[in-house]
């Protein structure tokens, strides 16, 4: 089976899928040169994945091709490896200049659910099996991930934190920039809280609406239409009341955050995982090794915004300095981080930078100082430890879902390979093919 390594529809992907062999019983076996099963920092030889349906069932030495009955797929000269995850994804839209700014005037429900839809197909093609969405509209990432749980869509599996949470003017509080007539007064159903009340209150709403974790905009941002990009805006016993309530519901919580006291303040209340993080120092770094946070860096989204800043009115004004200000700096604190032995779990951002380019983010991580193959384990085992599903995914193991992905030649002598994924497995099922 021949298939174009560019971005196929989803009508030409259930055409895919559709024309898998179907014989009963029938396994498939994957032969690959180099394998990096993600158990160790190790690549190994030679060697033939078996696969039962949707689980790895055995890793066998050299190339086996099964029966006439099997189904065999050629590795040779290819590198396999776990499906990758990326942490920090924004499938309802991407990044066009001043545009993006009017489409919260001029979309729909509708418009962000099929924008997401195309994303994650085009996000599942670069070799991202799972993603963790940390941020909606209408909550059009909790529907697609049901479609595509359920067959009825194409895409990566989503891990979706629904709206995320902010303050009055917060980052992600959806009027800002509006005038009076527009604003209202959002509540903790739009995401927008003040006080513990609504903090628990908001936190319910996104288990009732079917979130599967928590999101929250700990200090200003970068592209929302407000000044600040660095001030904590949240107070102490807020973020302690959203992380409270969201492990009462068993959910974790992710923390955009640039400036340093918002970081402190939600490592202090317990949460999972700091976005971001551009102006932590060796208390923060300290605080997070104490803690076991993760820290998802979001370079490529950085170096993004930092060039888009070059270019008159590709931002609003009160933007431009933000971009041009935080983003070159992340790659420099993730550098320190990683070094200084913060737990790292791979993310990009992506939909401020082009969805399906969420692999450049490896060579940015390897410039900055990690080597290769912990690049890759950012971004299979660690992100699985972080979803708290690494009994199912993130190494090549038998019993493991079978989520694997494979580029030519060998990552861990040029790290770019992964830019270039030639084969995509989803829970037993072959997206993308040689």
């Amino acid at each position: 089976m021949k298939i174009k390594k560019t971005l196929v529809s989803v009508a030409t992907s259930l055409a895919i899928v559709l024309a898998l062999p179907t014989t009963a019983n029938a396994e498939t076996y994957i032969y690959t040169s180099n394998l990096i099963t993600g158990t160790d920092s190790k690549i190994e030889r030679d060697k033939t994945v078996i696969v039962d349906g949707n689980k790895i069932i055995s890793i066998e030495d050299g190339r086996k091709e099964g029966t006439t009955y099997d189904n065999f797929i050629n590795l040779e000269g290819y590198t396999l490896m776990p499906g990758l995850m990326d942490m920090h994804v924004h499938l309802s839209g991407q990044n066009e200049g001043p545009s993006s700014y009017m489409k919260r005037f001029t979309n729909n429900e509708a418009d962000y659910a099929i924008a997401a839809s195309y994303y994650a197909e085009k996000t599942l093609m670069a070799g991202f099996t799972t993603v963790r969405n940390l941020g909606d509209m209408f909550n059009e990432t909790v529907a697609l991930r049901n479609a595509i749980s359920q067959g009825k869509a194409i895409g990566p599996r989503i891990y979706s934190a629904a709206k995320s949470l902010a303050t009055t003017g917060g980052h992600a509080d959806p009027t800002n920039g509006m005038k009076k007539a527009l604003m209202g007064s959002p509540t903790p159903a739009d995401g927008v809280i003040n006080g513990v009340a609504e903090a628990r209150e908001a936190v319910r709403q996104r288990y009732k609406d079917g979130a599967d974790l928590i999101k929250i905009t700990a200090t200003g941002g970068v592209l929302s239409v407000a000044k600040n990009g660095q001030n904590p805006q949240f107070m102490q016993d807020e973020v302690d009341a959203i992380v409270q309530t969201a492990k009462d519901y068993g959910m974790t919580v992710a923390v955009h955050a640039h400036g340093k006291e918002g970081m402190r303040r939600a490592i202090l209340a317990g949460v999972d995982s700091i976005e971001h993080g551009t102006y932590m120092d060796n208390e923060i770094i300290r605080l997070m090794r104490k803690h076991d946070v993760y820290y998802v860096p979001t370079i490529l989204a950085g170096n993004f915004v930092a060039e888009k800043a070059k270019i008159d009115g590709y931002f609003p004004a009160i933007v431009r300095p933000k971009a041009a200000a935080i983003g070159p700096l992340i790659q420099n604190t993730f550098a320190k981080a990683h070094e200084d032995g913060v737990l790292i779990a791979f993310g990009t951002d992506s939909g401020v930078s082009p969805h399906g380019e969420n692999a450049k983010e490896f060579a940015l991580m390897v410039e900055a100082g990690m080597s290769e193959m912990d690049a890759i384990l950012s971004a299979t085992v660690n992100t699985s430890k972080l979803l708290r599903i690494d009994d199912q995914l993130g190494t090549v193991q038998a019993g493991k879902l079978a989520d694997m992905v494979a580029v030519k030649g060998n990552p861990i002598d040029n790290i770019k390979l992964m830019e270039d994924v030639a084969f995509v497995m989803k829970d037993g099922v072959v997206y993308k093919q040689l």
